[in-house]
């Protein structure tokens, strides 16, 4: 009789749960998971290394395309660490916007994971609701940068520019005329803030159809109630921050324990689990979106109240006006130096971290005194939770593979930076 064994597989790259660059090399007892390990390293785009030959504004874009999910947060961190070298003050209308383009940028990463989540776990019809939000959302993102993803809208000192006091109606195409194209515009008659107020006022209904979807469904629950649970003392070993942690029932935010931008002037609550399972993660997100909808609209409020500047008028740090450039000769001369050498950045090192959608998004910069970031190191919170993947999978079967790599919510840009 010939001797059983266990053998090994590849879970990834070409598996659709393995998010196209993740291979996961697994140890199999029959179905069972014995030992699983990650490897990484097949989009390494050296984002740190090339950040450190660009002068500082160059390498904003790099950050869009780490965690090409929560493209503003991650500019976000990296925005302010050179403001914490410089010293330079943000506009308060300024950082309203930023307050509230985090929010947005959660809510559209919290959309695109219950959406592929669910599609992993067999839960079609989640997918196309999600994705319904997320293209309005979008719309938000292009019609302040021009871009639908990759924004470099922060910028040192504050945002590109204000908000548009016209949002971008649709075009007639083949497939959208006549009363379809005037009820996908009804909200665009407006600015972008009355657009918002237009999608926040049902945006919580939608959650409530994501919830009618998944929630209480036998095989959902099924599917994740008990599957990779971690305990709160765990999870703070293993370095967790985020829905991670806070699903583990650790009460851990940094908009709260260290407030950034106008989170400590606008009211919200920490959502946490109580059994550190993937069902808990789930609900810890969906809760998630609703308190981020909470914030917009406190955010939207405030800037329909309050006029103003977005940057300040610094041309050491932020470019003068086409107008200023074409009639003063010291913007002129400004403008040029800094679209061709940058600026200083006095030297020194800082860390700063926000609290992306994924976790802690850190940016630690140290300067030498030149255009360039003499070192630039990132903490990804998708690196950290993809260290305990064997942890979380021992013991599980095969088939709950996806259901762990999906709670985890890693995006392989940020982990193989």
């Amino acid at each position: 009789m010939a001797e059983i064994r266990n053998y090994t597989m590849n879970f990834g790259p070409q598996h659709p749960a393995a998010h196209g660059v993740l291979r996961l090399i697994l140890e199999l007892d029959g179905e069972t998971v014995v030992r699983a390990d990650p490897h990484i390293g097949l989009l390494h785009r050296a984002t740190e290394k090339l950040a450190e030959s660009k002068p500082f504004n160059h390498s904003i874009g790099y950050m869009d395309r780490l965690d090409y999910v929560s493209m503003m947060c991650n500019e976000h961190a990296y925005v302010r660490a050179i403001e914490q070298l410089i010293g330079i003050a943000v506009p308060k209308r300024a950082q309203y916007i930023r307050t509230m383009f985090d929010e947005i940028t959660r809510i559209l990463n919290h959309l695109l994971w219950v959406g592929t989540n669910g599609l992993d776990l067999g839960a079609m019809t989640m997918f196309l609701y999600a994705f319904r939000e997320r293209e309005q959302l979008m719309d938000c993102y292009e019609a302040v940068s021009g871009a639908r993803m990759h924004a470099t809208y922060y910028r040192p000192g504050g945002v590109y520019r204000d908000l548009p006091a016209q949002m971008p109606k649709r075009q007639e195409t083949r497939w959208t005329k006549g009363k379809d194209l005037q009820r996908v515009n009804a909200w665009r008659e407006g600015s972008l803030l009355d657009f918002l107020q237009h999608f926040c006022d049902d945006f919580d209904s939608k959650v409530d159809d994501y919830e009618t979807l998944l929630t209480d469904n036998r095989i959902w629950k099924q599917r994740t109630v008990g599957i990779g649970t971690v305990s709160p003392e765990r999870a703070l070993q293993l370095g967790f921050s985020g829905p991670m942690l806070r699903g583990s029932g650790v009460q851990w935010d940094l908009r709260k324990q260290q407030p950034y931008a106008c989170y400590d002037e606008v009211d919200f609550d920490i959502v946490v689990g109580v059994n550190g399972d993937c069902y808990d993660r789930y609900l810890v997100r969906i809760e998630e979106m609703r308190q981020s909808n909470r914030i917009i609209k406190q955010c939207i409020a405030w800037l329909r109240e309050h006029p103003g500047t977005v940057m300040p008028k610094n041309f050491k740090v932020v470019p003068p006006t086409r107008e200023e450039m074409k009639e003063d000769m010291e913007a002129m001369i400004h403008h040029f130096k800094l679209f061709t050498e940058g600026y200083i950045v006095p030297e020194g090192e800082t860390y700063a971290a926000v609290e992306a959608p994924k976790g802690e998004f850190g940016c630690y910069l140290v300067s030498d005194a030149s255009n360039k970031p003499f070192r630039v190191h990132l903490r990804a919170p998708g690196f950290v939770h993809l260290s305990s993947m064997h942890e979380m999978l021992s013991g599980h079967m095969l088939a709950d593979v996806p259901a762990i790599i999906g709670t985890q919510d890693i995006v392989l840009g940020e982990i193989d930076r």
